[in-house]
């Protein structure tokens, strides 16, 4: 089945609008429902996407989007709470189910940290899905923006210098390991917390302090950062009563997070829970990424 534009575009932050622009700048037609274009047009912010045109149309409904475009590109992630659709610009019509519903044989879904259930629906009814977030290419540059989202994060929330500083990195995944590098290079003094052994000797290798995750209680007093990565409760009421008041922690860990919050702040603890950082701080490079990917995607399955 042929389509009036080449993508339909939903959803997101700031990440979706870069890559509408950066698919209409390769000669590519668009289609764009509930993007993030609160700030465009404003005096010191010029727009990212040009007015509606020849190559680009604002859809009024998901309907509308799905019915005029083939490949439909949805957010990193598609949704937080497996229900609703993640944007910045919420709309009523943006839920897992909905889409799920529109979807037709034709299309091809692309997005991030897809729902198993809307894949699971995709796969019985033949619809082509690919959830970008698997690329591992895609995860670990992706990493990079999140690593150095989550080091503005501590500097704005600490009164004193990643540099000399005891950090804690809790996990060491895809996003564990930038960070805990990066720290490092800023002469922080970095301790990986993990259950892998395997994890734990590459930490070892790379020049960092490591610990089993089960050691890590009594150690938390000595810690001015810290930093979970692990999409679990890791830090309990007992463990956060151990923890520096003055210390500073960054959960980029999937929400809910891997501590109780209010019980953080019943503390006086200096606690943060920042997901979706490559959408706020570098989402034209985080863009970039996941639209030529996209293309290379297309390309493959067309030859």
């Amino acid at each position: 089945m042929s389509s009036l534009y080449n993508f339909g575009i939903f959803g997101g932050d700031l990440r979706q609008v870069h890559m509408a622009a950066a698919f209409l700048a390769k000669g590519f037609r668009v289609a764009v429902y509930s993007l993030a274009e609160a700030d465009d047009g404003s005096k010191d912010k010029p727009a990212i996407l040009p007015p509606s045109g020849t190559n680009l149309h604002r859809a009024q409904s998901l309907d509308e989007l799905c019915h005029i475009s083939r490949v439909l590109t949805g957010p990193v992630p598609m949704s937080g709470n497996q229900i609703d659709i993640y944007s910045v610009n919420p709309a009523a019509d943006l839920t897992v189910s909905h889409i799920a519903y529109l979807l037709k044989e034709h299309h091809i879904l692309i997005g991030g940290n897809i729902p198993a259930a809307l894949i699971q629906h995709c796969s019985c009814r033949n619809i082509a899905v690919y959830d970008i977030m698997k690329n591992e290419k895609v995860a670990i540059l992706n990493a990079v923006a999140t690593a150095e989202g989550t080091i503005m994060e501590a500097i704005k929330s600490s009164s004193i210098n990643l540099h000399g500083s005891s950090c804690l990195v809790l996990g060491y995944g895809r996003c564990a390991k930038v960070l805990a590098q990066k720290l490092k290079a800023l002469d922080a003094s970095v301790t990986v917390a993990a259950r892998n052994p395997e994890a734990l000797a590459y930490a070892y290798a790379a020049g960092l302090n490591s610990v089993p995750l089960h050691s890590t209680k009594s150690l938390l007093p000595s810690f001015n950062f810290i930093f979970n990565t692990i999409p679990a409760f890791i830090l309990d009421k007992s463990c956060l009563e151990l923890i520096d008041r003055e210390a500073v922690i960054i959960d980029i860990s999937s929400a809910p997070g891997g501590l109780d919050f209010d019980y953080a702040r019943a503390l006086g603890l200096n606690a943060s829970l920042v997901p979706g950082l490559p959408g706020k701080v570098a989402p034209k490079a985080s863009s970039d990424i996941l639209a030529g990917e996209i293309i290379s995607f297309l390309k493959e399955r067309s030859d």
